[in-house]
């Protein structure tokens, strides 16, 4: 059971704890971007005092946001710590005498050398190494914003977080277990279609947009789109037919209404043979308090359609990672 936040979460928060902060700015490109969407998400349900913002990591230095500045926490993301972009935007930042942390796997980094401060996080993902949730890069994120909330307004959520995470990765497992057959199924109905859509909102928009861009697109060339469950009602629901496929993800956060009306449009009008829905009210999510089940479910989505990523690779006769044609192959562009 985790009692206490990670060592290098409270070596940042003790180093800026004199420091006046009124932003936050979470700033990414690609999968790292999509974990700052919960983050946001978060600060915007819990903090007074914080405003924040989030960005890519290019457009944050080419738009220069005004209120950048000596009361800014720019908080970057990038598993490798080469990702040029997001070490450009560290750099931006400190030139304009904002506080930079960089989250990393990797020591040493250009963006660990380019940041005022490292947070180190582990994932399975490209490795293929199995670790415990705890040490993921959104567990280290939450603990991050649950420390600068003790720090700044006297709002002490680090007890639920932290019992939560010892209790995260048990949750995942149950979940992968939990989806078994239904990714069995649908990832043999799924592997000969170049289109796949995925639907969110609030805080697992950014698990959507993840498994859409970096792993259907980037993985298995499967043209795709993350589509924010309102946003579809707007113009995206006119695709929709019994060809159509979708991936709908359910949290447990206050939007959910939002992400389950798009599910109901889509078994009225598509064919439910090719809409996988995962929702997180179904799951076994014993030991998460309630008051961050909403925060994690993104995480375990994610987690879990790894799974189905890998059944559909198999299937397709394409490999995950190394098939890739510029991705971690080229650097000229």
């Amino acid at each position: 059971m985790k009692t206490e936040l990670n060592p290098d979460v409270s070596a940042v928060l003790d180093a800026i704890a004199e420091r006046m902060l009124t932003h936050v700015f979470l700033v990414a490109c690609g999968g790292s971007l999509s974990i700052m969407y919960p983050a946001k998400y978060f600060l915007d349900r819990h903090s007074g005092s914080l405003n924040s913002d989030l960005y890519n990591a290019d457009e944050f230095a080419c738009r220069d946001p005004r209120h950048l500045g000596k009361s800014s926490l720019v908080i970057l993301c990038s598993q490798t710590g080469t990702t040029r972009e997001t070490v450009r935007a560290a750099s931006f930042a400190r030139d304009r005498g904002a506080i930079t942390v960089a989250m990393t796997m990797e020591p040493g980094s250009p963006l660990e050398q380019a940041a005022d401060h490292v947070l180190s996080y582990q994932a399975p993902y490209t490795t293929g190494v199995p670790i415990d949730a705890a040490d993921s890069n959104y567990a280290v994120l939450y603990m991050l914003l649950v420390g600068l909330l003790r720090q700044r307004e006297n709002l002490d959520l680090s007890a639920p977080l932290l019992s939560s995470l010892s209790s995260l990765q048990p949750a995942i497992d149950r979940a992968k277990a939990r989806y078994d057959d239904l990714f069995e199924r649908f990832s043999r109905r799924f592997a000969d279609r170049s289109v796949i859509y995925t639907t969110a909102s609030g805080a697992n928009y950014g698990a959507a947009y993840s498994f859409s861009i970096c792993v259907l697109m980037e993985m298995q060339w499967i043209n795709s789109q993350a589509i924010h469950a309102n946003e579809f009602f707007h113009g995206p629901f006119e695709v929709v037919d019994e060809t159509a496929c979708f991936i709908c993800l359910i949290g447990l956060d206050e939007t959910r209404r939002i992400e389950e009306r798009t599910r109901d449009f889509l078994h009225r009008f598509a064919d439910t043979d090719n809409i996988m829905v995962l929702d997180a009210a179904e799951l076994d999510l014993a030991g998460l308090d309630d008051a961050f089940k909403g925060y994690l479910v993104p995480l375990i989505f994610f987690d879990a359609l790894w799974v189905f990523a890998y059944k559909l690779a198999g299937l397709r006769g394409h490999a995950m990672l190394e098939a890739r044609r510029y991705m971690k192959k080229r650097d000229d562009y």
